[in-house]
């Protein structure tokens, strides 16, 4: 494995495979800082490079991602020309077009690449989504997500690109994303969206709030919030209400469960990123890398595949124009 951007989130990626001792070596990596000493890492040597020359290293099966969001898609590229089967870090691309042409490298050269969502792995949403599957919650009527954080001025001064929406800045695209990709993978298919943003607290180019509402292709309507404007910062939650039953989870949490016939789930860790971008732990990215490992080893389908992925960066595009225009948008007619 090589990992290009070790930085925190790169530090979490190197915990996971540090734990995969024996099925995946970290050889060489990019970034600010070592990667950290722990199981499967101790006695490694991998070596610091800079980012193509992770890309291009002899030993290298697996590029991971982990730079900020503008890089991705030039990187995941890259990664692909090289011959390197990609995991990169959310979003895929921050436009449509390029996360297209991400997917049409892995295809033509019969490569991998897989996002990060490891929100899809927590218990209690696994659970949720085997109810949807199984009907248990009946016909889907209504979902709303809401991702309210904070985060103060010196988290956008310490990285500039946090603070621009062209480099996929802003509460939606950095921090609304799992949550996002965590109801469209629940609730399916999004047919149109309209949306209003706004910058209320921070003095940045990127907005810091985002309000979103969703008519899913089901027909059950959605409510999308996002920002990182209300302290002090609260775990973000998904809610769903169907004709049989309804349920609404926070982060490791379960708050509401009333299925008919489907037992509680248990919840999963607390950790989450309501204040502290770094407290979400590594226990997803874990979860992710086993699945991805196992899915190349046995030639399976890796999880949160490329085409999977486009369809996430498609919804976040579709919520950004319908913000910017004031119109409502379809996801299906962005195409690059």
């Amino acid at each position: 494995m090589g990992i290009v951007g070790m930085g925190g989130i790169g530090t979490m990626h190197a915990r996971a495979l540090g734990e995969l001792a024996g099925r995946a070596r970290l050889v060489a990596y990019s970034g600010r800082v070592r990667p950290p000493a722990g199981p499967g890492t101790r006695d490694q040597s991998a070596v610091r490079l800079a980012p193509r020359e992770v890309i291009a290293h002899p030993d290298v099966d697996v590029v991971a991602i982990c730079t900020p969001s503008g890089t991705h898609a030039a990187l995941a590229l890259a990664a692909l020309k090289a011959g390197r089967h990609v995991v990169v870090e959310k979003p895929l691309a921050l436009d449509v077009g390029d996360a297209l042409r991400v997917a049409r490298a892995a295809r033509e050269r019969g490569l991998m690449v897989s996002m990060i969502a490891q929100r899809r792995l927590e218990p209690e949403n696994m659970a949720l989504k085997r109810a949807l599957d199984d009907g248990a919650l009946g016909e889907l009527r209504l979902a709303t997500a809401h991702v309210h954080w904070h985060r103060d001025d010196d988290y956008y001064r310490a990285a500039g690109w946090r603070s621009a929406a062209d480099q996929g800045g802003g509460s939606l695209m950095n921090q609304g994303v799992h949550t996002v990709d965590l109801l469209r993978w629940l609730c399916g298919p999004v047919d149109s969206v309209t949306a209003q943003s706004g910058t209320l607290a921070h003095p940045i180019e990127a907005e810091d709030a985002t309000v979103a509402t969703l008519r899913f292709a089901s027909g059950a309507l959605g409510v999308v919030t996002t920002t990182t404007a209300t302290p002090p910062g609260f775990p973000a939650t998904v809610s769903l209400y169907g004709s049989r039953g309804s349920v609404e989870l926070g982060q490791g949490e379960v708050r509401r469960w009333d299925v008919p016939g489907v037992p509680r789930p248990p919840a999963g860790p607390s950790a989450n990123g309501a204040a502290d971008p770094l407290a979400i732990g590594h226990a997803g990215h874990l979860a992710q890398w086993t699945r991805i490992i196992g899915a190349l080893e046995t030639s399976a389908a890796v999880p949160v595949g490329v085409d999977d992925a486009v369809e996430t960066v498609r919804l976040l595009c579709a919520i950004e124009a319908a913000a910017a225009s004031g119109q409502m948008v379809r996801p299906a007619d962005l195409v690059g």
